[in-house]
């Protein structure tokens, strides 16, 4: 059995700011929020320093050492959704998804309606081909970044993994409307990607394959197209770099 690529996991921190933004309206903190904030200032650096380590060595796929450090982390804090959501990250890269799923549920629990650990969580379904969950937890996600600026390359990627749930749930005629919604035109691979994913249904492998190569023009950063790139060899329509199948069928 091959081993999954890297899996889109998205890592953003969690933890409340240290201040509120007089400007703005005060927002009405979660438990897990006042019980960080009232931790002592020594504790609370040190708990951010660790995250922020433990996001660097995920970085480079040091996963034991990520581990170590969220632990740490967590001595110091045990309730960080945070944590929750990078632990879950971890054991996804082991393939362990039931683990990883306990992980994220929790993060979920702690800080409900987060989009980073929605994403995971649908990400999960979707790789353990529960396609009728990530479709609906991927939904979640775009109804919760749908307005905001700063999540739009995930809000892109989002639609795509969704109109591939519709296709393996049947909606194909909803799938394809999807493939025309922005032209060529837009800052986002999806036109590229969405053009490719139904060739590749059709069994038109030219065309989907002109399609990726017309990405590859346009979006010249490897590491921008690589999260595409990745969902496309987790559908079974591109075979990994490794060769075979991406999971194991049953």
């Amino acid at each position: 059995m091959k081993l999954l690529p890297l899996l889109l996991i998205l890592l953003t921190a969690i933890a409340p700011v240290a201040a509120q933004d007089n400007d703005k309206p005060e927002k009405r903190l979660q438990g897990w929020e006042e019980d960080f904030l009232n931790l002592p200032e020594d504790r609370r650096k040190e708990f951010a320093e660790r995250i922020n380590k433990a996001r660097e060595l995920f970085g480079q796929k040091r996963i034991f050492e990520t581990i170590e450090e969220l632990k740490a982390a967590e001595k110091i804090f045990a309730d960080s959704p945070d944590v929750e959501n990078m632990l879950g990250a971890c054991q996804v890269e082991f393939r362990a998804f039931d683990k990883a799923m306990e992980h994220f549920d929790r993060a979920n629990s702690l800080s409900p309606g987060n989009a980073s650990v929605l994403f995971n969580i649908a990400e999960v379904h979707f790789v353990t081909k529960n396609w009728t969950e990530a479709e609906r937890n991927f939904e979640r996600v775009l109804a919760l970044v749908e307005d905001d600026e700063k999540q739009k390359a995930l809000y892109h990627l989002t639609e795509f993994k969704l109109m591939l749930c519709m296709i393996k749930s049947g909606k194909l005629d909803e799938a394809r409307k999807m493939v025309g919604k922005y032209d060529f035109m837009v800052d986002t691979p999806f036109p590229f990607y969405a053009e490719a994913a139904i060739a590749y249904h059709d069994g038109d492998d030219l065309k989907a394959e002109a399609a990726l190569a017309r990405a590859s023009r346009v979006f010249r950063n490897p590491q921008l197209l690589a999260p595409w790139h990745d969902t496309l060899m987790e559908f079974g329509y591109i075979k990994s770099f490794y060769g075979g199948d991406l999971i194991e069928e049953e």
